[in-house]
């Protein structure tokens, strides 16, 4: 019976060992990360700027993304950004995002957001 029960427990260790090395080799990946597009912004909607504020302060921004391989996906973010440099509605910003999801965008370019 105790070999049994020896048996079994370097069973399991052998199983638990295998599992830890597929979910390390898995989660190395072996595919190259997606190449970020680079597209446009633009601003269909922005959070009231606050006037009793200075410096950076919480902005929420809404708009449609166009690039390569995206035409008018509708995004929205939230960022610090500086109040005397508060974005507008119609403002058009450089941005990029992984290649087929735009919901995951991000500002680049002129820095105005961070």
């Amino acid at each position: 019976m105790a070999g049994m029960l020896e048996f079994g427990m370097l069973l399991i260790m052998i199983v638990a060992l295998v599992g830890t090395v597929a979910i390390y080799l898995r989660g190395r990946g072996t595919r190259p990360p997606a190449q970020a597009e680079t597209g446009t912004l633009y601003i269909t909607g922005v959070s009231p700027r606050p006037h009793d504020l200075t410096g950076e302060q919480y902005v929420t921004i809404t708009g449609n993304v166009t690039g390569p391989t995206v035409q008018g996906a509708v995004v929205y973010g939230r960022f610090a950004w500086d109040v005397n440099a508060w974005p507008a509605i119609g403002d058009v910003l450089t941005v990029a995002y992984p290649a087929g999801k735009p919901e995951r965008w991000r500002i680049v370019g002129a820095g105005l957001g961070s």
